[in-house]
């Protein structure tokens, strides 16, 4: 099992990927540690619990986290999609703190347990729309934009500790967050033709594509963006 005996964070664990997350790192052998708002009834017996909103002090995140931490992922986010003209100044501050802000302040707060292992390993979770111009996406995007420029600066400033940082940028996802843009069969239908492969993600796909990265499978692998979005973000098909 490739996580046998590793400890591994999940921030934001309780939904969506979060939760397939940490069914499959429980499943290869991880102990896992959850901070969430809230705990989720289908997560293993064995995982660790930390109440946690990264919008309020984390402080009390670090008596919680082991003294060696392999890897830690950031699986928190949000939907906020408006015309541009009802942006307000708060939803753009908000969207940045929720992602931004918080993913850097939960490495703060890990960086001296994962310096204590030979080497760990750090995955933030994007959008496609970061790089994928997507009308009323404004302030997510701004905001995942901003996530994937704190997580190439990280990757330099920590690579002498050997902590390897990336990011996975996912399209369309079915998850919670999701639910006004797939409840209907229309939409359903709709979303997954945007996509060049003809389908929108499932929680599966993302989470596989994290463990790849927080794994020793991807040891040379740091400071680097993966789409895991059905070509959504490179491919043009329809021309």
């Amino acid at each position: 099992m490739r996580f046998q005996d590793k400890n591994i964070l999940v921030i934001g664990g309780s939904s969506g990927i979060g939760i397939d997350l940490v069914q499959l790192l429980n499943n290869e052998g991880a102990n896992v540690y959850a901070a969430s708002r809230s705990s989720s009834n289908s997560w293993p017996a064995a995982v660790h619990y930390q109440p946690l909103d990264v919008m309020e002090n984390m402080d009390s995140l670090s008596a919680f986290l082991p003294e060696e931490l392999h890897g830690l992922v950031y699986s928190v986010g949000s939907i906020n999609l408006k015309p541009f003209s009802r942006v307000s100044e708060n939803d753009m501050i908000d969207d940045f703190r929720l992602n931004v802000v918080g993913a850097a302040r939960t490495v703060q707060l890990a960086l001296k347990s994962m310096k204590n292992v030979p080497s760990a390993s750090v995955v933030f979770i994007s959008s496609v729309a970061a790089r994928t111009g997507m009308g009323f996406h404004s302030s997510i995007a701004a905001s995942k934009a901003a996530l994937e420029g704190l997580a190439v600066s990280l990757a330099a400033e920590l690579s002498v500790n050997r902590i390897r940082v990336n990011v996975v940028s996912p399209s369309l996802t079915n998850t919670p967050l999701a639910t006004k843009l797939l409840n209907t069969p229309e939409k359903m239908e709709a979303s997954a033709k945007r996509h060049p492969l003809g389908k929108y993600g499932e929680p599966g796909d993302i989470s596989a594509a994290i463990a790849f990265l927080l794994s020793e499978d991807s040891n040379w692998i740091t400071g680097q963006v993966i789409a895991v979005d059905g070509g959504m973000g490179s491919l043009r098909t329809n021309l």
